[in-house]
C-alpha cells in the first residue's frame, strides 16, 4: 500500500507508547487517523496534540475486551471518515506472575486485550476495508514474546503473543492475492506505559495489581526503557509502504529466535530416533 496519503487508519492503544509512535508517523504520512483506547484522558490529549501538528484526526473510547465496543468504534471511524483503510491492532497488556500466582482473571484479561481485541479487529475492520475496493492493509502487534520464551512470569503474555503471530500468519495466506497487505509487528525493548496497564484494567477483570514480570534470572522488567515509540511508527509506516510482513524493531534478537528453532530440530532428530517411533507403522518411520 504505497499511496497512504488522504487513506484513513484506525489505530487501538493509540493514547500512548507505540501507538501513540504510529498515530504520529501515519499521520504525518498524511494519513486521516482514528484514535482508539480504553484511557479517555490521555486519549484527549493525544488527539488535542495531534490537530496541533496538522493531522486529521478523531478518537474513540474503546474497551477491545468488548465485542460490541470493537464493532462501535468501526462504525464510528466510517461515520467520521467515510472509508478506511488500515487497521492497527495494537492494543496490548501484561499480567506478571508464575502459575500458581496467577488468578483466571489475570488469564481472562490478558486473554482479552491481546488476543481476542486482535480478533475482534480483525471482523470488525477487514470487511469494511474490503467494500470500498482501494486496498488496506492490516497491522498487529505481537512482540518478540511470541517468537522466544521470555522466562520467568510471562505465561499469559506469551501464550497471547505467540497466538497473534499465529493468526497473523494466517490472516496473511488468506489475504495473500488481494489488495489487503497484512504485518505482524514483534518489537523488542520500547518505551511504553504497558507496565501501568493495570490502571486501566476493568473491574470485571478482577485486582488491578501489578505482579511483576521477570527476566529468566528472576529480575525484575524496567518497562520504561527501550526504543522510542516514534521510531516504531516509523518502521510500520514503512511496512505498510512495502507490505513488509514481519516487523522487527532490534534485528540484534534474531539469534534468540534462531536458538529456539535450533531446539525444535533437535525435537524432531530425537524424534526420528524414538523407539515408539522406529518400530512402529508411525509416518516417517523405517516400517513407512
Amino acid at each position: 500500500m504505497q499511496d497512504v496519503a488522504g487513506k484513513t487508519a484506525f489505530i487501538t492503544g493509540a493514547a500512548s507508547g507505540i501507538g501513540r509512535g504510529m498515530a504520529n508517523a501515519l499521520g504525518e504520512a498524511g494519513m486521516r487517523i482514528m484514535l482508539a483506547d480504553i484511557d479517555r484522558e490521555s486519549l484527549t490529549q493525544a488527539e488535542t496534540e495531534l490537530k496541533q501538528r496538522g493531522v486529521e484526526v478523531a478518537s474513540v473510547v474503546v474497551d477491545v475486551t468488548k465485542e460490541e465496543s470493537v464493532f462501535a468504534a468501526a462504525d464510528a471511524t466510517i461515520d467520521v471518515f467515510g472509508k478506511v483503510h488500515v487497521l492497527c491492532n495494537n492494543a496490548g497488556v501484561g499480567a506478571g506472575g508464575r502459575f500458581e500466582e496467577l488468578q483466571q482473571s489475570d488469564w481472562d484479561w490478558v486473554i482479552g486485550v491481546n488476543q481476542l481485541g486482535v480478533i475482534y479487529g480483525i471482523r470488525a475492520f477487514l470487511p469494511r476495508i474490503r467494500s470500498h475496493g482501494e486496498g488496506g492493509h492490516i497491522v498487529t502487534t505481537s512482540s518478540m514474546a511470541g517468537l522466544v520464551n521470555s522466562g520467568v512470569g510471562w505465561g499469559p503474555y506469551n501464550s497471547t503473543k505467540y497466538a497473534v503471530v499465529g493468526l497473523s500468519e494466517v490472516l496473511y495466506s488468506e489475504l495473500k492475492g488481494t489488495n489487503i497487505g497484512c504485518s505482524v509487528l514483534c518489537p523488542g525493548g520500547v518505551r511504553t506505559n504497558i507496565g501501568k496497564a493495570g490502571r486501566n484494567r476493568p473491574a470485571d477483570y478482577g485486582s488491578s495489581e501489578r505482579k511483576p514480570v521477570l527476566t529468566a534470572d528472576g529480575k525484575e522488567i524496567d518497562m520504561t526503557r527501550g526504543l522510542d515509540p516514534d521510531i516504531v511508527g516509523r518502521l510500520v509506516l514503512e511496512g505498510i509502504e512495502e507490505d513488509q510482513f514481519y516487523l522487527f524493531t532490534d534485528p540484534r534478537m534474531e539469534p534468540a529466535v534462531v536458538r529456539r528453532f535450533d531446539r525444535i530440530r533437535k525435537g524432531f532428530a530425537w524424534s526420528a530416533r524414538s523407539r515408539a517411533l522406529v518400530d512402529s507403522d508411525a509416518p516417517g518411520s523405517r516400517r513407512t
